[in-house]
């Protein structure tokens, strides 16, 4: 397969590599970066790998720095890729202007409402396009793929694998929005991504999504107590109840003391690689 995208940066890293890449993206219209990490044994065989989706004004690179997952990765021979959190330099009028919306929060969803429509569509790059080049030009094993995230980026990988999990095998998630129809972060990106009608938020609601999606393997969330968006942005609770009423199997775990960053996410990432190894 001819490469489809650019090496802007390669790390040795844990006896394997870190590689920082950019690629012009049909779905979005604009160049998107992703990063990857492959392990030694990717040299010889194909081999599992996890799709890491960050939160709110994160990167392609934030996971890569800062969750220390490489050398647990390295030892069990798992990639990781990470795509950005939304498209950048659309040319639309205002994506700059909040943290929360527009830039660096893509909300892993195809927007239907213009002037968004026409460039961000998450969803389908990850689902469509990324997968597609990650599977046609990396060394991963197409049958062995799972999906985590963090935040905004638990939201996404949640949704993504109660929509797609022919694609995405496992999913679990750190601290994730899990009724964005429910919180002001959601509300906000929903009706300027998706418009007013409720209805078609429910695409992209995981504690919906579960309901219709009941049937899968087990999902892992951590969720610290200390997290500062805990009772306004996250809501848990209404995911682990539609769980329970749709009979899907979760592993909810509340931890004192912990918020909502990457120290949180250092301490139990390799929970969540084993998480997914055991049923990948």
């Amino acid at each position: 397969m001819d490469q489809v995208y650019k090496v802007r940066s390669i790390h040795e890293c844990f006896g394997g590599q870190v590689g920082f890449y950019t690629h012009r993206s049909v779905e979005t219209k604009t160049a998107m970066n992703f990063s990857v990490f492959l392990p030694p044994q990717a040299k010889h065989s194909n081999v599992p790998a996890l799709f890491y989706l960050a939160g709110l004004t994160c990167t392609e690179e934030t996971f890569m720095i800062k969750a220390g997952a490489q050398k647990l990765a390295s030892r069990e021979g798992l990639a990781l890729i990470c795509p950005d959190t939304s498209p950048r330099g659309a040319g639309i009028e205002g994506e700059d202007e909040d943290w929360d919306f527009g830039t660096g929060a893509g909300f892993y969803l195809d927007s239907i409402k213009a002037p968004w429509s026409k460039n961000y569509r998450m969803y389908s790059y990850i689902t469509q396009e990324l997968i597609t080049l990650v599977q046609g030009s990396f060394p991963v094993d197409v049958d062995r793929i799972g999906i985590f995230g963090h935040s905004m980026g638990g939201h996404g990988a949640l949704t993504i694998h109660l929509k797609r999990p022919d694609i995405f095998k496992t999913s679990s998630a750190f601290a994730p929005i899990c009724a964005p129809a429910k919180c002001p972060w959601g509300e906000k990106a929903f009706t300027n991504y998706l418009g007013n009608d409720r209805n078609t938020w429910t695409n992209y609601d995981a504690s919906y999504l579960v309901k219709i999606n009941g049937a899968g393997p087990e999902i892992l969330i951590d969720q610290g107590l200390e997290d500062s968006f805990l009772e306004k942005e996250l809501h848990p609770h209404l995911f682990e109840e539609a769980c329970k009423n749709s009979g899907r199997s979760l592993i909810l775990r509340r931890h004192k003391n912990y918020d909502h960053g990457y120290y949180f996410i250092s301490s139990f990432i390799s929970d969540h690689i084993h998480h997914h190894l055991k049923l990948l």
